[in-house]
């Protein structure tokens, strides 16, 4: 099931909230909760739901035999059995054809190449059970006792199948009790309304143009080329960061507390700040379970940091522009720890945004061309050897003509909310106004992202195939 669909919207998630606020007690809640979850991931993934399923059983039990026998080699062995169990089912449903096609290209072989369909969302609730064994583990979480508790955590729905990746100690506690208060509701109603304005209203328009800019790379201007990655990479931010609002909203509205997944990206000064900015759970997640593994027997900080980005690169699919993704950020990454914090804050910040802001459009622009040919067409043009010269009319025609709307997009990226709250902290006026706005601005977008809904045949967040 998509958050972005009117079926969602005015039917599945009313019932589910009326049902919710029907029975007492967190106990009964969390029966709700896991059954509308079930339905909700089973709705289009109905055979790999026992997926998900067995992968609570498998983390559930470990999680108790870790506890069971701390201290002991057999904790750690079984610590270990169970996360390669779970980068097992990874493996096997995401990379298993990549891994294939690959061995028969380099080494002239005729393996069966598997065609099988990824299951949605296992790499986000496959990271949530590693890092819920993996804490369990280092004594950081207690070891979830009741299965009906754990299953809740693994299933959740608002981040079940696109994020942001929820670790268990930050919901631990309200699993087993929580209450959410009229102004949770309102402000998780609001972060839900404004994600799903940011995925209908922006994300979706602006695929329109970035497919049309980079569709055709061959044939595009230089600044075309340039015009087509920048607007892609505000259209990968409204689409997943909007999911996160909705995510995170909804999670308000039934009490739980998820961190925040986006601060802004855009507004960096580096790459460094970029990535503490965009897609942080994803960050923090190989910051503190992979950077510091022992490589050949010993922690090596940039062996660690390599590791880091070429995870990150193949966490996000199967296919080399993912990997040299990856690799690519990961060699910035690596530029500005050499050059050091100071030597970097010394920089004017105009100059440090001159390097980034072109540093992050290619980076997207790798993103976007899964072809590895095409990838290079990419880099021909806009590096002025495609032959089509820098500019053209077309390019000045579709600028004109989605101005507002690139705009509003532009806009939109920095932080204005939270301008208005501090602003609204300093004069009375100003919380005022904002206070008495926020139900008509939120009631406006919820209708003007339903009437762009009522027509649309299907607009999946792109985090959904990761």
């Amino acid at each position: 099931m998509v958050f972005s669909k009117l079926f969602f919207v005015y039917l599945f998630l009313p019932l589910c909230l009326v049902t919710y606020w029907l029975v007492r007690g967190t106990n009964n809640k969390n029966t709700v909760l896991i059954l509308f979850s079930l339905i909700f991931y089973a709705w289009g993934e109905p055979v790999y739901v026992l997926l998900m399923l067995m992968s609570a059983v498998v983390n559930y039990f470990a999680g108790l035999g870790i506890e069971k026998y701390r201290g002991k080699k057999s904790a750690s062995l079984i610590a270990a059995l169970a996360v390669i169990y779970d980068l097992l089912m990874l493996g096997i449903f995401k990379y298993s054809g990549f891994i294939a096609e690959n061995l028969n290209a380099f080494f002239s072989l005729s393996l069966p190449v598997p065609d099988i369909r990824l299951p949605i969302g296992i790499s986000f609730y496959t990271f949530q059970t590693i890092s819920y064994v993996i804490d369990v583990s280092w004594e950081e979480v207690a070891a979830q006792k009741r299965f009906k508790n754990f299953l809740l955590y693994v299933s959740l729905f608002p981040q079940l199948v696109a994020g942001p990746i929820v670790r268990y100690s930050t919901i631990e506690k309200e699993i087993a009790e929580r209450h959410a208060s009229a102004e949770d509701i309102a402000y998780g109603l609001n972060r839900m309304i404004l994600g799903l304005s940011k995925k209908v209203l922006l994300a979706n328009q602006l695929s329109i143009i970035a497919d049309a800019a980079l569709g055709n790379v061959g044939t595009a201007t230089a600044l075309g080329a340039w015009y087509g990655a920048a607007v892609y990479a505000l259209q990968i931010y409204f689409d997943f960061s909007g999911y996160s609002d909705i995510a995170i909203g909804l999670g308000r509205i039934f009490g739980f507390h998820f961190d925040e997944n986006f601060r802004h990206p855009f507004v960096c000064k580096d790459i460094t700040e970029f990535w503490q900015r965009w897609h942080i759970s994803l960050s923090t997640f190989f910051r503190d379970y992979l950077l510091y593994v022992p490589i050949f027997g010993k922690r090596r900080k940039y062996g660690g940091l390599f590791l880091v980005w070429l995870c990150t690169g193949i966490w996000h699919g199967a296919n080399w522009n993912f990997i040299l993704w990856g690799l690519y950020y990961g060699f910035f990454v690596f530029f500005e720890m050499q050059l050091g914090k100071k030597r970097v804050r010394k920089i004017p910040t105009i100059l440090r945004h001159l390097y980034n802001k072109p540093v992050i459009i290619i980076g997207f622009a790798i993103f976007y061309f899964e072809d590895l040919g095409q990838l290079g067409e990419f880099f021909r043009t806009a590096f002025g050897f495609g032959g089509h010269g820098l500019f053209s009319v077309q390019d000045a025609i579709s600028v004109y003509n989605n101005c507002f709307l690139l705009i509003a997009a532009v806009v939109c990226s920095l932080p204005l909310i939270e301008g208005i709250k501090k602003l609204g902290e300093k004069a009375a006026p100003v919380k005022y106004i904002s206070r008495l706005t926020a139900i008509p601005a939120a009631a406006v977008l919820l209708l003007l992202s339903s009437i762009m809904l009522v027509d649309a045949t299907t607009n999946p967040f792109l985090y959904f195939r990761f």
